[in-house]
Formats: C-alpha cells, sequence, structure tokens
C-alpha cells in the first residue's frame, strides 16, 4: 500500500494556502450539511456524518465551522438539498480518474465536468468504469515522533490494514468500517497529531507516468476538475517515481 503516497500528494494539496484552506472548508460545510440533513445531527447515530466529521478535523477545519454546517442542516427545509454524483473517466496516458461531486444542478455539474475532461486530454466513460479500481479506506497520518512500535502494535491490534514508515510520518491503512475505532485507540496512547485522518479511495491498481509533459497534463486536469464548485473530490491512479 505504500507506493501510493507519492500520487496521493495530488490529492492532498490542502492547507497551502489561506484561500486554498477556505476553499476546502466550503467543500466540507457541504458534505458536513448533506451527512447530518439526511441522517441527523447527532455524529454518535449518524456513521456517515462521524466520518466527515473526522475528516474536516484531519483537514484542521475549526470546530465552529463544522458546528454551524451542522446547525444549517438542522434548519433546512426540504427543498434545500444536493444530489450525489459520480463521474468516470480517463486522463491523459490513460489514468483513471474519479469525480465525486454534491451539486444542486445536474446539468451544470455534467456540463463543467465534461468541458474539464475534453479541454485537458481526457474523456468520460460509462457508471463503473473505472471505480472498480479503487477501494474505499481509512488513512491515518501522524507524525513519527511517536514510538513506532507502539504506534504500529495499536494500530494493527484494533483492524488496521497496513502501517508503513516513510520520511516523517507513519501511516496507517484501515477498513472504513475500522477507521473509527483505529483512530480512538490512537488518541488513548496519547496521540494527538493527525496529519491527515479521513476515509477515502485509494487505487488498487496504479499507472506509472515518466514523461514529465503527460504529468503535467494530468495534474492540470486534476487541479482544474478540483477547483469545480460541486466537485467534492478528485481520485486517480497515477503512479510517479
Amino acid at each position: 500500500m505504500s507506493g501510493h503516497s507519492k500520487w496521493a500528494t495530488i490529492h492532498r494539496k490542502k492547507g497551502e494556502l489561506d484561500a486554498a484552506r477556505g476553499k476546502v472548508f466550503q467543500k466540507l460545510a457541504k458534505e458536513i450539511f448533506v451527512a447530518a440533513k439526511s441522517g441527523g445531527p447527532d455524529p454518535d447515530s449518524n456513521a456517515s456524518l462521524r466520518m466527515v466529521i473526522e475528516k474536516a478535523r484531519g483537514a484542521n477545519m475549526p470546530k465552529d465551522n463544522i458546528e454551524k454546517a451542522i446547525q444549517k442542516a438542522k434548519g433546512a427545509n426540504e427543498a434545500e438539498h444536493y444530489d450525489s454524483i459520480r463521474y468516470e473517466g480517463y486522463g491523459p496516458s490513460g489514468v483513471a480518474i474519479m469525480v465525486d461531486c454534491l451539486t444542486d444542478n445536474k446539468n451544470r455539474t455534467a456540463g463543467d465536468v465534461r468541458s474539464c475532461f475534453t479541454k485537458r486530454g481526457g474523456n468520460l466513460g460509462t457508471s463503473g468504469s473505472v471505480s472498480y479500481i479503487f477501494a474505499r479506506r481509512g488513512i491515518i497520518d501522524i507524525p513519527n515522533d511517536y514510538n513506532e512500535e507502539d504506534i504500529m502494535m495499536t494500530s494493527l491490534d484494533n483492524g488496521a490494514l497496513d502501517f508503513v514508515t516513510l520520511d516523517d510520518v507513519y501511516e496507517i491503512i484501515t477498513t472504513a468500517e475500522d477507521f473509527i475505532s483505529v483512530k480512538k485507540a490512537l488518541e488513548e496512547i496519547g496521540v494527538r497529531e493527525f496529519l491527515r485522518s479521513e476515509v477515502t479511495f485509494i487505487p488498487t491498481n496504479t499507472i506509472e507516468v515518466t514523461d514529465e509533459e503527460q504529468i503535467e497534463k494530468i495534474h492540470k486536469l486534476i487541479e482544474q476538475l478540483d477547483d469545480l464548485e460541486d466537485v467534492q473530490d478528485v481520485y486517480c491512479n497515477l503512479r510517479e517515481d
């Protein structure tokens, strides 16, 4: 599983600038709103909301922002809603790309996503054309200031699928179902800083691209998709060495 960390840098461009953080927080607020509106505002009885809150905390989203999104959902009327849509396709060099959206205007979103693929050398596929390449997993990144054996054993004993030591980070991979229990166990042994903490999708098969021009084209496509108002997450199976 360790190989995904390099391609994941495309997806993890969060927190670099204040403007970028603000944009991430807006997307997270929308996701929290949808989860709270559909399953209730109590994270203890709403697993989807609990997962999104953990994701928001991992992105250092202020507690007040999280609460505001939940309160907004509690007061929302039936007409105020977002549809969840997934687009699948291929980028330059045949990399698989999956785009998850929350939208109040399906036609707008479809046109915007299609335009990005077309202009950046990719093409949309049919439903299921690339989603089978991705697996839903929990990812927990913490600084390696903590004792490696303690972190590894606690993670694995509580159901983690994999534990990887990177340059300055311990990365723990879990199933979506065991994500909360693994994180809670780490907190119980004193872990307080989480660099990344979310349930996401990671590729089970990757494509290595060595041509710098092609890599740049892939990055541009992903960045343009991520900039769209209705796009929540973009996943791809690019592997860079």
